[in-house]
């Protein structure tokens, strides 16, 4: 998908360099897959404490070979 930007040029050199990147297009990528792995992780250490066990379950029973 073709799309125009504008694009901070120093930052995108920056980041190219510190990612070690040749092209424009995959440090974006890049920082795109970054920024989407990141906020993942953000909802899910936010959905802990979140989740209602249930005390009486037994998670031995279900390794039985019988």
């Amino acid at each position: 998908m073709a799309t125009n930007l504008a694009i901070d040029g120093g930052l995108l050199s920056e980041a190219q360099k510190i990612a070690g990147l040749k092209t424009k297009k995959a440090t974006v990528n890049e920082a795109l897959r970054e920024f989407i792995q990141r906020r993942k992780q953000i909802e899910a250490l936010a959905a802990l404490g979140q989740i209602d066990f249930d005390p009486k379950y037994n998670h031995k029973r279900g390794r039985s070979r019988r």
